[in-house]
């Protein structure tokens, strides 16, 4: 309750200091006036559009380009699509739904908050992502992908029962999107659901974040590149426009048509409309006026339909649609004359990213291991799987945004005797948790799940921290859990998991920088459920799980000085536990701090507590960790801090677990108790 209070107070200070700070940036004329969307629609004519299109990209572009820290390409590909959409559509009474949220800066803008636009994806400002929670016009809360063709129909069916069969409901979904299962499940439901109000807005640009792979990207090509469909589909167009002058029998016709000319010209039946939708496009996503005309005939054809657009990422900044779009999905800070990335180059020499740590290192086991594989679910710059596609592109698998593929393909590997290491995100593994339990540890096989971004991600907030990996993982029978406190660890616990007959084996390890310019390390094997002691100490001891320890060591010197001496165990592995070492602890000591980088729920803090009372220990124990409520965004250096694990943390609780009383204790670091 403590923890609570002082979060709400200190969360709601915040906020309000961050939001009184208006913003300094510019809008054009058109963009200035307006405050939300039903400005645009009453201001302006769609002749006007293109200008508010160019002045709302151009804002997006001169604040971006100065606070860093956001995505990028994504929103500039959407802009004409973003402004079509409020235009035509009586948003926030029709329904908008935005898949991921990497696309809806635009959207925000327009929305009401343009001047706090500023504050993006910092601490105690706006989120990156649509949030229900601040602004009527973000319908659903995104994140993770491929949620917007469900959440869309759930709208519209619940409409409709309610008798308001006149709402509209937008889902805007990327490419790279419509490769998940849910987004086929959403469809296939949809289809069955006709006179459901839906719209599914398709934004093809051959983007997630890294290119997209797969049938569905070449299926989409062949669509948009058959000269000879585009040439007679336009006819089709002019008399979809009439369709309301001659009534329902004429837009039989041309649905008819339509469907002729697509399944004939492309030589293949259309997928979206076996899916009972009806297919519209593809269309020039950039053309403002055009997509207004477009979605105001929609608007009157009832049923489930797609429309498809193409649009090119970072569309209308040169440097981000000529460069690698990639690099531009989240550039940071940039001179947005030149184009040039501003790179902060740091005083002295800076430890690799953990994820380099795992592209190098899994790249060495393979030359040694020819039955190692890798698996990614669209992310292979970003857990930098791509060092090993490119070495051995035959081994190394990008399998587009489908964390449940993944896991199973993995699984299938892995009954064959190759060794796959399956690495996705620990946010993202969340959405593959029956594949894990049903697919691989019913089976006991030898998955590596290397679990990326453990622990606070930052700016990315409450839907990409990876928090619950631990208490999710460690309820699992047959397998191992496991977090690294540094590279060379990290490098052991791969060369660990490679190892004949391991089953089913996780390691988790944080987003960034690690602690070691030195890490290429020679590997070695590591025994299966033993910790490491790292201090002696007398009075109080640490027991920590993954980089959290370089915290407790860093706690551990700080005590020291103050005449405390604390003992400090790395547990290595939260399954199986280091009993040995945990009988040691509880043996020695009756003051004892346990600290991880997840959730206190079921993690690795519940799991010492089960032990201590499995074998009638008593001591006094305070479990650091993230408390039973969602973290927002901000560094992570910030929300360290604010969940109370970081080193000030730990000597605060030390010295007062001890009855350390030479110098004030930090009361505000006293969050979980």
């Amino acid at each position: 309750m403590l923890f609570q209070l002082y979060f709400s107070l200190i969360k709601n200070i915040f906020v309000s200091q961050t939001i009184m700070i208006m913003s300094n940036y510019k809008a054009g004329p058109f963009l200035e006036q307006i405050v939300v969307p039903s400005d645009l629609r009453n201001k302006f004519a769609v002749s006007d559009l293109p200008q508010v299109s160019n002045e709302l990209r151009q804002y997006i572009v001169d604040v971006i380009s100065e606070i860093g820290n956001s995505h990028f390409g994504a929103s500039l590909g959407v802009v004409e699509l973003t402004v079509a959409l409020h235009y035509v559509f009586n948003t926030p009474y029709d329904q908008l739904v935005w898949d991921v949220g990497h696309q809806a800066y635009g959207h925000k803008i327009l929305t009401g908050r343009r001047d706090v636009f500023h504050t993006n994806r910092i601490k105690g400002g706006i989120s990156g992502f649509p949030k229900r929670s601040e602004s009527e016009y973000d319908t659903f809360g995104v994140g993770h992908s491929s949620t917007s063709i469900s959440a869309a129909l759930g709208m519209a069916v619940a409409n409709r029962y309610k008798g308001e069969k006149n709402r509209q409901h937008i889902a805007v979904i990327g490419d790279g999107a419509m490769t998940a299962g849910l987004a086929f499940e959403g469809m296939n439901h949809a289809g069955f659901e006709k006179d459901a109000n839906l719209l599914v807005v398709l934004n093809d640009n051959c983007m997630s974040i890294d290119p997209n792979v797969g049938a569905l990207k070449e299926y989409l090509t062949d669509i948009t590149t058959s000269h000879t469909y585009n040439k007679v589909k336009d006819e089709v167009w002019k008399m979809l426009g009439k369709v309301s002058k001659f009534g329902p029998d004429a837009q039989a016709v041309v649905s008819k048509i339509s469907h002729s000319l697509k399944s004939t010209l492309l030589k293949q039946s259309n997928l979206f409309e076996s899916l009972q939708f009806r297919y519209f496009g593809p269309v020039d996503g950039h053309d403002v006026e055009g997509l207004a005309k477009v979605l105001e005939d929609l608007k009157h054809i009832p049923g489930p339909k797609i429309l498809h657009c193409i649009t090119v990422k970072g569309k209308g900044y040169k440097y981000s649609e000529e460069g690698d779009p990639t690099k531009w999905h989240a550039p940071g800070i940039f001179n947005k004359e030149t184009g040039e990335i501003i790179k902060i180059v740091p005083k002295s020499p800076q430890a690799p990213r953990y994820q380099d740590v795992f592209g190098h290192t899994i790249v060495e086991l393979a030359e040694k291991n020819d039955k190692i594989m890798g698996v990614t679910p669209a992310m292979p710059s970003g857990s930098s799987l791509n060092i090993m596609m490119e070495a051995m592109p035959d081994r190394a698998f990008d399998v587009g945004i489908a964390e449940q593929h993944a896991v199973t393909f993995s699984a299938g590997l892995a009954t064959q005797g190759l060794v796959p290491f399956c690495n996705i995100y620990s946010s993202f593994m969340q959405r593959a948790y029956d594949q894990v339990l049903h697919d691989v540890a019913i089976q006991n096989l030898n998955v590596v799940f290397c679990l990326d971004r453990g622990g606070f991600v930052g700016a990315d907030g409450a839907t990409h921290h990876g928090l619950y990996d631990i208490a999710y993982m460690r309820m699992i029978p047959n397998m191992i859990v496991s977090s690294p406190m540094n590279e060379a660890e990290l490098r052991d616990l791969m060369y660990t998991a490679q190892q004949e007959n391991m089953g089913p084996f996780t390691i988790r390890y944080p987003r960034g920088n690690g602690v070691m310019l030195e890490w290429k390390t020679p590997m070695k094997a590591v025994k299966v459920g033993t910790g490491r002691k790292l201090t002696e100490g007398k009075d109080i001891a640490f027991v920590t799980i993954g980089p959290v320890g370089n915290f407790a060591q860093e706690a551990v010197k700080e005590l020291n000085l103050l005449g405390i001496s604390a003992a400090h165990y790395d547990l290595r592995f939260v399954k199986p536990l280091d009993e040995v070492m945990l009988h040691e602890v509880f043996t020695k000591f009756d003051k004892v701090i346990t600290a991880e980088d997840g959730c206190l729920m079921g993690g690795m803090g519940s799991a010492i507590l089960e032990f201590m009372g499995d074998n009638q220990y008593s001591a006094k124990v305070v479990r650091l960790g993230v408390p039973d409520t969602y973290i927002h965004h901000g560094t992570p250096a910030e929300l360290y801090a604010e969940a109370g694990f970081d080193s000030a943390a730990m000597v605060a609780h030390a010295k007062l677990m001890v009855g350390h009383t030479s110098s004030e204790i930090d009361l505000s670091q006293d969050k979980v108790g």
